[in-house]
């Protein structure tokens, strides 16, 4: 699919991955629509692309279907969703204090795994009513997941099984959206050089570094952004989970 022109809307989209796809895909001519929880983050960050900024919590089911009405009406219905709103809080199924709250996990599942399936599903419903382009393609949507979704390690089960819903629900989504000319893909990318992740103490980092292959860094937000436009512009890729990790393999801890 060509970016140029196309409207796009990037989830999580005030910081890390999502803050760089953004970036990416209004230098390559899209309008990008910044959502993010945190709205002046978001304002801020589509002030510096010259692109739009509104908050959205993904998790919410009326104020999503309200935001992408928002966004349909002033600025016309996306073509391309890249959908990197997430939280990663780490906690034992078991720890110290006994078992891990069931909201914790619930929380956690709401996000990664509810809020990207609620965007997907409206997202889809207006990109079903667009016009086909080029191979009849009329839409294209990017979920993120996480190696955790394949190697989770103690302390993430709620994060692997959330990133795991995110693999899962795929290659479904990728089948029966293809009726209506919309592809489906995730990208499952490995340690990369995020907020959440510069923030860990250095010694953690180190640790974090020394377990990956090659290159013998964190990934840099700009490589996912490169990724995602690869994604939607090569119409063969749909239906599949892409590893973005450098080799790497998560040890148990």
């Amino acid at each position: 699919m060509r970016i140029e022109g196309t409207v796009a809307v990037v989830s999580g989209g005030a910081s890390g991955l999502g803050a760089a796809t953004a970036r990416l895909l209004a230098a390559e001519g899209a309008r990008v629509v910044v959502c993010d929880r945190d709205q002046k983050g978001a304002e801020r960050l589509a002030e510096e692309i010259g692109g739009v900024g509104i908050a959205v919590d993904v998790s919410d089911a009326k104020a999503a279907e309200e935001a992408l009405a928002r966004i349909a009406e002033r600025h016309g219905a996306p073509r391309i969703l890249v959908q990197c709103a997430g939280i990663a809080p780490a906690a034992r199924i078991v720890g110290r204090s006994g078992p891990m709250p069931l909201e914790a996990f619930a929380e956690v599942v709401q996000v990664n795994l509810i809020g990207t399936f609620n965007l997907l599903r409206l997202a889809a419903a207006r990109m079903r009513d667009l016009a086909p382009l080029e191979d009849g393609e009329r839409g294209v949507i990017v979920n993120t997941a996480s190696i955790a979704a394949f190697e989770g390690q103690i302390g993430q089960a709620a994060y692997a099984a959330s990133k795991g819903g995110v693999v899962a629900l795929t290659l479904p989504a990728a089948r029966e959206l293809a009726a209506y000319g919309i592809r489906v893909v995730a990208v499952a990318p490995g340690l990369f050089a995020t907020p959440l992740l510069l923030g860990m103490p250095e010694k953690v980092q180190e640790a974090l570094r020394e377990s990956l292959v090659f290159p013998h860094r964190f990934g840099r937000p700009e490589e996912f952004a490169r990724l995602v436009r690869e994604v939607v512009a090569n119409p063969m890729i749909n239906g599949c989970t892409l590893r973005l990790d450098g080799g790497l393999r998560m040890a148990a801890r």
